[in-house]
Parts: C-alpha cells; sequence; structure tokens
C-alpha cells in the first residue's frame, strides 16, 4: 500500500517537476525574446539619432577605440549642445559643453562656454554670440566655431533638444535633483534642496536666467543637473514597459554623429572615466554690451589656459595641425 503511495507522490513530483521546467523555459524564452526586442528597438532608436555632420571639416573621424586595452585607445572629444527648439523658431544653442576623454590618464575633462561668448563665428566671418554658430549653421556651424573659438578638434557632437526633452523627463518617471537656490519662474516655484519634477516643470526649470542669482552660468549647471539625472534614472529604469516610451522620446529629442557601435564601445571601454570628471569654467571674463547687445568676453589668459589643458589632454598641438 506504501509502494503504490510513494510511487503516485514519485509521479506527481515527476508531473510537477515537469511542468515548473516547462513555465521556467518559456519564461526563458520569453525573457530572451523581449530582451532582444528591446536590443532591436534601442538599435533602431540609435539608428533615428545618428545625423553625420554636412560638408567639410577638419574634424578627425572613428577615433573610438574597439580594442581591449582602453588605456590604448586615443583620446577623443565631444561637444554636448542644448538647444531650446521651439514652434517657429531655429533655435539657439543655450547649453555649448566641450568634454575631452583621455583613456591613458583614465580622466574627462569638461569645458562649459558661456552662450553669450563673443567670437568669431566659423564660415560667417561675424563676430557675435557663440551661441549664434547654431541659429545660422545649425550643428555644422556650431561644431566648427567651437574648434575655432578652442583650437582643438571637435570628434563627435549630441544635440540635445530642451523642448523635446519633457517627454524623456516623463518617461523615466520625473527627476530629482538638488536646488541650490529658491527660484521661480512662469508661476512654478522650485524650493531651495533636495526636489522632484516631470516633464514640464523640468523644462521650466532649465529655462531659469533671469531669476537665478548665476545668470546664464546657474541656467547651465541647471541643464546639466536634469541631464545628468535623466541618464543616471534611465540606466535604472525597473519596468521593462516604459522603454517603448523611452526609445520613442529619445529618438525625437537627441541628435549625433555618433553610430550605434561607437555608443556601445564607448559604454564598455570608457564608463569608468565617468567618475573622474575635471570641470572647468570661464570665470574671469567680463560682460559688456555692445551694439544695443550683452556679451561676454572671456579672458585672454583663462581661455588660453583652457585651450592649453585641452590640447594636452587630447595630445594634439592646435587644428591646424592635425
Amino acid at each position: 500500500m506504501s509502494s503504490r503511495q510513494d510511487r503516485k507522490k514519485k509521479k506527481k513530483k515527476s508531473r510537477l517537476f515537469k511542468i515548473s521546467m516547462i513555465i521556467l523555459a518559456v519564461l526563458i524564452v520569453g525573457g530572451l525574446v523581449y530582451a532582444y526586442s528591446i536590443y532591436q528597438s534601442f538599435q533602431t532608436t540609435m539608428d533615428q539619432v545618428y545625423e553625420p555632420l554636412e560638408g567639410d571639416t577638419d574634424k578627425r573621424v572613428d577615433v573610438v577605440s574597439k580594442k581591449d586595452d582602453v588605456k590604448d585607445a586615443p583620446s577623443f572629444s565631444l561637444l554636448l549642445l542644448g538647444v531650446d527648439e521651439r514652434d517657429n523658431d531655429s533655435g539657439r544653442s543655450d547649453t555649448m559643453i566641450v568634454l575631452t576623454v583621455n583613456p591613458a590618464k583614465e580622466s574627462i575633462k569638461m569645458l562649459s562656454i558661456p552662450r553669450d561668448t563673443r567670437t568669431e563665428l566659423a564660415g560667417r566671418g561675424t563676430v557675435e554670440k557663440i551661441n549664434h554658430a547654431y541659429a545660422y549653421g545649425q550643428v555644422s556651424m556650431a561644431v566648427d566655431t567651437v574648434e575655432q573659438f578652442l583650437d582643438i578638434p571637435i570628434d563627435y557632437y549630441v544635440k540635445v533638444n530642451m523642448q523635446g526633452f519633457q517627454k524623456i523627463v516623463d518617461a523615466v518617471g520625473g527627476v530629482t535633483v538638488d536646488n541650490p537656490y529658491e527660484l521661480s519662474e512662469n508661476g512654478n516655484t522650485f524650493p531651495e534642496g533636495e526636489i522632484t519634477l516631470d516633464g514640464e516643470e523640468a523644462l521650466t526649470y532649465t529655462r531659469i536666467r533671469y531669476a537665478d542669482p548665476r545668470g546664464d552660468f546657474g541656467r547651465q549647471d541647471r541643464q546639466k543637473q536634469i541631464i545628468q539625472a535623466v541618464i543616471d534614472k534611465g540606466a535604472r529604469v525597473q519596468s521593462m514597459w516604459k522603454f517603448d516610451s523611452l526609445f520613442d522620446a529619445v529618438g525625437e529629442t537627441i541628435k549625433t554623429n555618433l553610430t550605434f557601435e561607437e555608443m556601445v564601445s564607448i559604454q564598455k571601454r570608457y564608463k569608468g572615466m565617468q567618475h573622474n570628471i575635471d570641470q572647468m569654467r570661464f570665470e574671469q571674463g567680463t560682460g559688456e554690451r555692445i551694439d544695443g547687445l550683452w556679451y561676454y568676453l572671456p579672458s585672454e589668459r583663462e581661455l588660453n589656459d583652457h585651450i592649453n589643458i585641452l590640447q594636452d589632454h587630447l595630445g594634439v598641438d592646435g587644428q591646424e595641425d592635425n
């Protein structure tokens, strides 16, 4: 009798085991299919955001290393453009940040360029605010002008449309930032300290200028805050179901001349350097009104110091020598 019961128990356990294995196999296969669909969606989105520079340029190409030893990889530079493009407006680059990456030194230099900086616009020959370059000639003129201003090659660019960036903020479920000053804009009040923002609030927060005692420098810092918060939050989005809306928002908001393969290479081989960033900024310049417009006039000595640091970090002697 007990032997019969034992056989029944064994059969029952065997059926449960088989059912469990079938369920597990289905989950694994389903997970792999979904992971593959996410990968495919991501690759499709990256193909959508890819936009090479038009026209002739002195910039270097294909500098991101595919070698296993990252220390043998060459240094490269990237221009981050935070562009405020509204309806019926060609837009201006409110944020211009140059990053240079040096694998041998395992470090990144980050230089913010004030949007009102007075300089000659490449290909136009006029002396104007540096952010006018984007308004006249889009990314190509902005890149050429920054190359000319800093006398270094700009290898890559990433353009972020701040108007559409609110969709990305909403897609990751909002962001939390540390606000150094209480600020008010368009009926919104942002208290000092840690604040959590949805997409619309984040967009308003990045556009504050005159209410901030730091002026344009403050706006640059807030835009960097929001971008960094989105990157951090997006990297740990817990719900897989958010990826579709996130990828859609990214495809509408970001443009870059980095290919999908180059992004993967950077993520794998350079990611450890994000914790070793030396932030540089213009602090010794002066403001002056010329022909009715307010300009930021950088200190010549400080500008040359920045140029020398960036050239050394990239291992170049100047644009004309590359």
